[in-house]
């Protein structure tokens, strides 16, 4: 399917314009193919964090298809929200929305081993966040200046960091298996599915394209799926039997898990919310440049941003997570050529049809967790890569070399002692008040607010001297260059 056979170059460059429906309609399903794996992951990582996901023979497993559930039904109307708008709720642009990766970090400390009474206070931070989150939409402009490449792009590395591991321990047997000492955890068994699933992956990403290439971890994931159905690791009974123990239909409940008031939750989920903003802007601009030829306006940046942050606070009150722009749609409209809303509005309603059918999270559940481990390994891999693109846009002078290596240090020092050590075990930051502790713990917040402070009180010149003693002589001359590749 070529552009020119869906509209002329105006009507292609235009977001009111409506193709032939049978056009349309593969275009936005193509969406949502693009987005699908990367929506729903989060919720799998929050209900394993939390003790009840894959292989943790919880009695509470259940409640990870309604987290699957609402994953794809709120991305489907945040989507709606982008696309159709309400009032100055909405960029009246292709924006396709989903479950972000950058609370992950947050959400895990707040569970941690909690089961499904940790939710309540996650989701009370959701919504409280949300609306802080929409709040910003009224001033986003004017704090863009605070959140420059050089915090962003760490941000998003420190971001990626936090989760590799999450991909490692999936591929090598799941977090039941290690914390069990089960003798399979790590083994070839385990290890093949998870191969199999990034060499596909990569070798569609780079031999493929269209949408063979932009559903690469999708379609990884599948033959993986059906590897395990093959060798037996995956018995046609229990995917039948998740089938059937699924409704046909379901609503979703309001306050399913509760509603608790956590400083810690509603403090971490405010903070990450600017860098969700800020994300959200870069999207907006990538969609009106690479689409329509053009910068974005006032008034989509804003409209966008509302709709992020009433988005995802309404989903936190049914028991979804926060959404965000997605940013590999960003780069499907710009390999596409078509502009249209109409057709993201499309794969938004595909998305809530999906969210209310639980018989699809039914079929999700049953991947196993190898093959799952996977495509995390591509995805995490993938949004440290974007947090180092966005940082080859800093120029390298040794002010900002200071600044990064600072808060990389304590942050991911932070991130590597507090997170991984057994619990009960004394920690770098046990002697704080347990709201501090558990922002502290990610590293990601403290990495960004000393980023942000120390850009904003800095000079903008240090004296030679003063890097070269602190660098041992292996301080760095260059300067950010950013190379731009449409097909990652």
């Amino acid at each position: 399917m070529t552009a020119s056979s869906i509209g002329t170059p105006e009507q292609l460059r235009d977001p009111n314009y409506f193709p032939a429906i049978y056009r349309a309609v593969p275009l936005g399903i193509q969406h949502v193919l693009a987005m699908f794996v990367s929506n729903v992951t989060p919720a799998i990582i929050v209900a394993g964090a939390a003790g009840f996901g894959f292989g943790s023979n919880s009695p509470d497993f259940p409640e990870l298809l309604y987290l699957i559930q609402m994953s794809m039904l709120f991305a489907g109307i945040a989507t709606l929200l982008q696309t159709i708008t309400i009032g100055p709720v909405g960029a009246a642009l292709p924006i396709v929305q989903g479950t972000s990766f950058a609370f992950i970090p947050i959400m895990i400390p707040l569970v941690a081993g909690k089961g499904v009474d940790g939710l309540a206070a996650l989701f009370g931070g959701v919504v409280i966040g949300g609306l802080f989150h929409a709040l910003l939409g009224t001033v986003i402009g004017k704090i863009r200046f605070a959140l420059p490449p050089l915090v962003t792009g760490l941000v998003v590395t420190m971001i990626g960091l936090a989760l590799v591991k999450v991909g490692i321990e999936y591929a090598a047997g799941g977090v039941p298996a290690k914390a069990s000492g089960a003798e399979s955890y790590g083994s070839l068994s385990s290890w093949t599915p998870a191969l199999i699933v990034v060499f596909v992956t990569l070798g569609l990403k780079f031999f493929a394209r269209g949408m063979l290439s932009i559903s690469a971890v999708l379609i990884g994931i599948l033959v993986g799926y059906f590897y395990c159905i093959l060798v037996g690791k995956l018995p046609v009974a229990a995917i039948s039997g998740s089938w059937e123990r699924s409704a046909a239909f379901a609503l979703p409940m309001p306050f399913k898990y509760g509603f608790e008031f956590s400083f810690a939750a509603v403090i971490g989920f405010c903070l990450m919310a600017f860098v969700s903003a800020v994300e959200t802007v870069g999207d907006v601009s990538g969609i009106t440049k690479g689409g329509a030829g053009r910068e974005a306006t006032d008034k989509e940046i804003q409209g966008a941003t509302f709709a992020d942050g009433f988005g995802t606070a309404l989903a936190g009150i049914f028991g979804g997570f926060p959404n965000t722009s997605f940013s590999q749609n960003v780069g499907l409209i710009a390999m596409t050529g078509v502009m249209s809303r109409h057709v993201v509005t499309i794969g938004a309603i595909f998305l809530i049809i999906c969210g209310l059918v639980p018989k699809v999270g039914g079929i999700i559940r049953t991947v196993p967790i190898e093959v799952l481990g996977g495509g995390v390994i591509v995805m995490f891999g993938m949004v440290v890569a974007a947090g180092v693109s966005m940082l080859s846009d800093v120029v390298w002078n040794r002010r900002n070399m200071v600044i990064f290596a600072v808060s990389l240090s304590i942050g991911l020092g932070l991130q590597l002692e507090v997170m991984n050590v057994a619990p009960g075990s004394a920690n770098a930051l046990q002697h704080l008040p347990d709201t501090l502790r558990i922002l502290g713990a990610s590293g990601i917040l403290p990495a960004a607010l000393i980023a942000i402070l120390l850009n904003l009180i800095l000079p903008e010149t240090l004296a030679d001297e003063a890097t070269e003693e602190v660098s041992g002589g292996m301080a760095g001359h260059g300067h950010g260059e950013l190379v731009k590749d449409d097909h990652v």
